[in-house]
């Protein structure tokens, strides 16, 4: 069974990947260009929301994509992004919920622990396969679309994004294992039939 120092331990981690996830949508700095010239240098960044220019020092943002940005055939890079944008929003709030549940089921008592795990494999999956979803679209953009030549690169953000949802995925895997290979906490270990919920 799951024990109390195991979700301690998990909660943590979680957090941090939470902060990761926030971190990463307030970011403009999902896919970046930075060139180098004789007068100074450029660098292009684009967020979920925002795309930032910096020239010699000096730095202007603006929302991003902006209508200009989805004419024509930039119609599905819009499309698109929006759609991630929207993923990461939702994949914050599930992340939320996810903590609000790790508090109910720490402190609830013996019997939550020992059945929370499976809430809480279910919310880090789903947390994982939305920021990885979100993620691999990013990815798709950056190899596909013709805006982005030699010279763009993946930005901080998405990179925060990947480790986030990599956490998410470890934890819920971790979760599961840990409720089959911890004894419960009252010591001692559960014969299989009590284990698996079947009568002896």
């Amino acid at each position: 069974m799951t024990r109390k120092p195991v979700y301690a331990v998990a909660v943590v981690v979680f957090i941090a990947a939470t902060a990761m996830t926030i971190t990463s949508i307030l970011l403009p700095s999902w896919i970046s260009y930075r060139v180098f010239t004789p007068g100074g240098s450029l660098t292009k960044t684009i967020g979920l929301h925002r795309s930032c220019y910096t020239v010699d020092g000096t730095t202007k943002c603006h929302s991003f994509p902006q209508d200009d940005d989805c004419h024509t055939s930039d119609r599905y890079f819009c499309s698109i992004w929006r759609s991630v944008g929207f993923m990461m929003s939702f994949t914050a709030v599930v992340e939320l919920v996810t903590l609000v549940a790790y508090m109910v089921i720490i402190g609830g008592g013996r019997a939550k622990r020992e059945g929370g795990w499976k809430i809480l494999a279910f919310l880090l999956f789903l947390v994982g396969m939305l920021q990885c979803a979100a993620m691999s679209l990013v990815a798709y953009l950056y190899d596909n679309d013709d805006r982005f030549f030699i010279g763009w690169e993946l930005g901080n953000a998405w990179i925060l994004c990947t480790i986030s949802w990599s956490i998410a995925i470890l934890s819920s895997v971790f979760l599961s294992l840990s409720a089959y290979v911890f004894p419960s906490e009252g010591g001692y270990e559960l014969i299989p039939s009590e284990r698996y919920g079947r009568p002896f």
